[in-house]
């Protein structure tokens, strides 16, 4: 909204107000995208949480099958926390984000819609008091249309953009800069695979106070860092990276996610007062799935995102494992339950996780310089 306000007043003439000229800057919007976010998330913060625990009653149910002292320590704590996170990101996002430009549209809208997917679920089990919430069946069919809904508009606006990159509907390899693969009209199901099976994947590892949304911001600041470069034509150059016109717009949206998750973490930090439920994770998973997809970089996701990849995997190989023998890989799925299990900490899990993420958000950006 002020980068349009900024464009308006530059093309009528009127730079009466040099302090807009510093909208002209995506460093400078990046940054302010996040200290607004987080400013709105930690105003929010108390009277939300107050008025979520009144709406609320016995908060988000805890599982009973699971680590014993968690239906202790966390009964009553509420949930729907993911609004505080999803308010700074919107407010961050439309203040300087540039309107105009359609990959914050698709991710803006993936994830929106992710997260009245996820408050749907959330309502559900608070007010039926169960950890089922909305059908896993339910979840995916909504998440792979709207995903593929997004692909197809992405795929046919940019074919349409006089900027065309001509990778479209094209799977970009790291480190090998030559290797490109055309997938076709069958890259709209690949897209929607990494936006729907990364918001997933952020959902299940949303056990534990803090653990989900610190990696989230790590993925976040890659990100945004990866789109920034990529949206460059110069700096896409000089690193040998497959150039995609209007990405680097993207990165006041990473700012953005990373500025509501540091408000949001401010009351989620252990022991936690509110939970981020489905209303966060799937919006959040979601939204870096759809940035990925953006900027042409959903490989490097994998490992950017890897522990998250490992959380579902876990649950994954633990469910086929059980239903063809009988027996447990795990002594608890997701993984960060097993070494609960194994007598760890909860903050000694939480931060050696987010240790993980942190050296794999390296890895993925060292994929940007080996080519």
């Amino acid at each position: 909204m002020l980068y349009w306000l900024y464009e308006w007043l530059s093309h009528g003439g009127q730079d009466h107000v040099p302090v807009l000229n510093l909208l002209k800057y995506l460093t400078f919007r990046t940054g302010m995208s996040m200290l607004t976010a987080y400013v709105v998330a930690v105003a929010m913060g108390s009277r939300f949480i107050r008025w979520m625990k009144s709406k609320q009653g016995k908060g988000q149910p805890i599982r009973t099958d699971g680590i014993a002292r968690h239906v202790v320590e966390k009964q009553g704590t509420p949930t729907m926390g993911g609004f505080m996170i999803l308010a700074g990101l919107f407010a961050g996002s439309l203040l300087f984000g540039d309107l105009k430009n359609v990959h914050v549209w698709v991710v803006l809208t993936i994830t929106g819609s992710f997260g009245f997917l996820g408050f749907l679920d959330d309502y559900a089990k608070v007010t039926k008091q169960t950890t089922a919430g909305l059908s896993s069946v339910q979840k995916l069919i909504a998440q792979f249309a709207i995903s593929a809904v997004a692909a197809v508009v992405l795929v046919l606006v940019e074919r349409q953009s006089v900027m065309a990159s001509g990778l479209e509907t094209s799977l970009v390899f790291p480190i090998f800069k030559q290797l490109v693969l055309n997938l076709g009209w069958f890259y709209v199901a690949f897209a929607a695979f990494t936006i729907a099976g990364f918001s997933n994947a952020v959902n299940l590892t949303d056990g534990l106070d803090g653990l989900a949304i610190v990696p989230v911001m790590i993925a976040a600041a890659t990100f945004g860092l990866i789109a920034y470069l990529v949206g460059n034509f110069k700096f896409a150059e000089y690193l040998q990276l497959h150039a995609v016109p209007g990405v680097g717009e993207l990165a006041v949206l990473c700012g953005a996610i990373i500025g509501g998750g540091m408000g949001f973490l401010w009351y989620n930090a252990p022991p936690a007062k509110i939970f981020m439920g489905d209303t966060g994770s799937l919006a959040l998973g979601g939204a870096l799935g759809a940035i990925a997809v953006c900027a042409k970089h959903e490989l490097v996701l994998g490992i950017v995102g890897g522990l998250f990849v490992a959380e579902a995997l876990s649950v994954m190989i633990q469910v086929a494992y059980f239903k063809k023998t009988g027996k447990r890989i795990f002594l608890m799925a997701p993984i960060h339950h097993h070494f609960e299990k194994l007598g760890w900490a909860e903050s000694t899990v939480v931060i050696r996780f987010w240790i993980v993420a942190m050296m794999l958000s390296f890895v993925g950006l060292a994929t940007l310089k080996l080519r």
